[in-house]
């Protein structure tokens, strides 16, 4: 008695095109969701900002002399389109965010869009320029730590990091005027446009940046230098620096990452206190002027600047995770 014996039929058509659209669905999930939840928080950001920052009071008695009439605030109040219902110009304002219409500048009479671009790259440049003092000192700093856990060069290592997470960025940056500028006469004091000018910006808004990361960094290669597949490494007859760059560094990098992104939206943001102590013609300069002219697009435009760049730094460093750690990577 004999059986036939047939091949597993194979399906075709839109069926068999199934699995290859869950798995891209299984991979574009979750960036989806990530792309959701940044896009609710700017929503939420420029509703706080839209509402609060008209707490502050009215800009039309800024804009006008003391002695000005009635009449002539409301003919201003009605051209600044102030007159209007609030929740008009608050369903206006949001009609404008997806086509980066963010109104205009009530003290510049210019797009807030414009005056924004005119502000971002010294605001980047600044921040770029403490990112790299941030990674050349802490990275170095944090790794020497570890490696001389409870010596000398670890004890520097960790009071340097409290002094820094303890002194105010303000305060660094008048003391580096005070020493640089006016006693060694070696740097400017303030203004923008080379690189002798970047210099005490740069390591005023890095010194925070560097102590965390440090200690981060420190605290996490300690954790990874325990580990097993450090001490086989060990006993395979390589050196602990070797054993540190090729083995350690990489695998207490993770919460680095993590740090680091954190810290470049903290930079922007922290340029605010430096960027006034420094005279650098950046976007927290122009926050700080928008704020004491009441100038609310223009606020409203500056922290919705500082928000999405907060959130882009996070959605990039959570993407960045299954680059660093392939676990990550494989259980999404």
């Amino acid at each position: 008695m004999s059986q036939t014996l047939t091949a597993p039929t194979t399906p075709a058509g839109p069926a068999a095109s199934v699995p290859g659209h869950s798995r891209a669905w299984a991979v574009l999930r979750p960036a989806a969701a990530r792309l959701g939840t940044a896009l609710l928080v700017l929503l939420c950001t420029a509703t706080v900002a839209f509402f609060l920052v008209r707490l502050s009071g009215d800009p039309v008695k800024v804009m006008l002399p003391p002695d000005a009439t009635a009449q002539q605030e409301s003919v201003l109040r009605h051209s600044l389109g102030l007159d209007r219902p609030l929740v008009t110009q608050y369903l206006d304002y949001l009609w404008g965010l997806p086509r980066f219409d963010f109104g205009n500048s009530l003290f510049y009479d210019q797009p807030v869009r414009a005056v924004l671009a005119d502000r971002i790259p010294a605001t980047l440049l600044l921040a770029a320029g403490a990112l790299v003092v941030t990674l050349v000192i802490a990275l170095p700093a944090g790794t020497i730590a570890a490696m001389r856990r409870g010596k000398a060069a670890d004890r520097g290592v960790i009071t340097a990091v409290l002094i820094g997470q303890s002194t105010p960025a303000f305060w660094v940056g008048i003391l580096l005027i005070l020493v640089f500028a006016v006693g060694l006469h070696a740097l400017p004091a303030s203004g923008y446009g080379t690189f002798a000018h970047l210099v005490l910006p740069s390591i005023t808004l890095a010194v925070y940046s560097v102590a965390v990361v440090a200690r981060l960094l420190r605290s996490s290669l300690i954790d990874v230098l325990g580990s097993d597949h450090i001490r086989t490494a060990r006993a395979r007859g390589l050196g602990p620096v070797r054993t540190v760059l090729r083995h350690g560094l990489r695998n207490a990098s993770l919460p680095v990452v993590t740090v680091v992104g954190l810290e470049v939206g903290s930079l922007l943001g922290g340029a605010i206190l430096t960027e006034q102590v420094f005279s650098w013609p950046g976007v927290g300069q122009l926050t700080v002027q928008a704020i004491a002219n009441r100038d609310f697009p223009l606020v409203q435009g500056t922290v919705l600047l500082f928000a999405a760049t907060f959130v882009v730094v996070n959605l990039l460093v959570d993407l960045s995770y299954g680059l660093l750690d392939p676990r990550v990577r494989n259980s999404r």
